[in-house]
């Protein structure tokens, strides 16, 4: 493990948080159902960084940090210890997720008929309510003068938006704004027109698709992303490990519930964020302010902190 990279002060800080916040740790354990050998993920990288993050906050300031990572990387595990340690700090926090502002079903079908079909299938740069994303981090930042705000909730079960008095509420300003979702503070591509697996060939032959993804990475998202100051990146091993991990998900939904994609289904659905996702795989790390690096085990084996331009780590 390279928990060693995290600078001095904050592993010494770190470990004293280990002792102090044990009952917790031992609660969040058994609530997530997570094995006792995750203690270790949760020593040499989670404290850290709940730390680490918390020493990057200035007084009065919401920091808003974005968390990358694919399908399976464990970024809602992430999330919500972070803002369990934050708590236990004092720290006010709030967070909510990429999916959380997807296009209601209705808004999607009607973009599939005006561009592509495939749009019709949320998850790709495009499918989200990108205004509403801005709305609400800028009103959680104490940015719109509201003293409570709502945060949006998608419905995946209908697969649609939840009913706007189901949201939850939060007291702003919170100190810290976390955001996560598989392609936050995803860059646009140099265009390229060929395609990148089955998918594109067989359903987006002219590329319409993948440049309006593009586009959309290029106009409003920019604009989305640039409300973060930090960026987390849980940085999957590649997309094989993105297509068994979804495989693994499936195939205990289907014994849990007997629903869920057969294994072609789920090698189409990936298909969808692939050119995404390897775009990411191979800019992100360099630019990212962390990275924990995961290998094919779902365990973080690794961490590289970024320094920022002009300034350290």
């Amino acid at each position: 493990m390279a928990e060693s990279a995290w600078p001095g002060p904050v592993r010494a800080r770190a470990d004293e948080l280990q002792g102090e916040l044990g009952r917790e740790i031992d609660r969040f354990i058994a609530a997530h159902q997570l094995p006792d050998s995750f203690r270790q993920v949760i020593v040499g990288y989670y404290l850290p960084l709940a730390v680490w993050l918390a020493g990057q906050r200035e007084e009065g300031r919401t920091l808003v940090v974005g968390i990358c990572g694919g399908q399976g990387s464990g970024k809602s595990t992430l999330t919500d210890f972070l803002r369990m340690v934050w708590r236990a700090l004092g720290l006010e926090s709030a967070g909510f997720s990429l999916d959380d502002i997807y296009l209601t079903r209705n808004d999607r079908r009607q973009l599939a008929r005006r561009v592509h079909p495939l749009l019709a299938t949320r998850g790709v740069p495009g499918t989200h309510d990108v205004g509403l994303g801005i709305e609400t981090l800028d009103a959680l930042a104490g940015k719109s003068g509201a003293r409570n705000v709502a945060i949006p909730v998608f419905d995946k079960s209908i697969d649609d938006r939840a009913p706007v008095d189901s949201w939850p509420v939060s007291r702003v300003p919170v100190d810290i704004l976390l955001f996560e979702g598989w392609c936050v503070g995803a860059r646009p591509w140099q265009a390229d027109d060929d395609p990148v697996n089955d998918l594109e060939r067989s359903e987006d032959a002219d590329g319409s698709w993948r440049n309006y993804i593009r586009e959309q990475l290029d106009g409003p998202y920019r604009s989305l992303f640039a409300r973060l100051d930090l960026l987390v990146m849980l940085q999957v091993p590649g997309m094989e490990s993105v297509l068994e991990w979804r495989r693994l998900q499936e195939h205990k939904l289907r014994e849990r519930t007997g629903r869920g994609m057969t294994d072609a289904e789920i090698a189409r659905f990936v298909q969808h964020y692939e050119r995404v996702t390897r775009h990411l795989l191979a800019e992100m790390p360099d630019r990212a302010d962390c990275v924990l690096k995961l290998d094919r085990h779902h365990r973080i084996c690794a961490l590289q902190l970024n320094p920022a331009p002009g300034g350290d780590s």
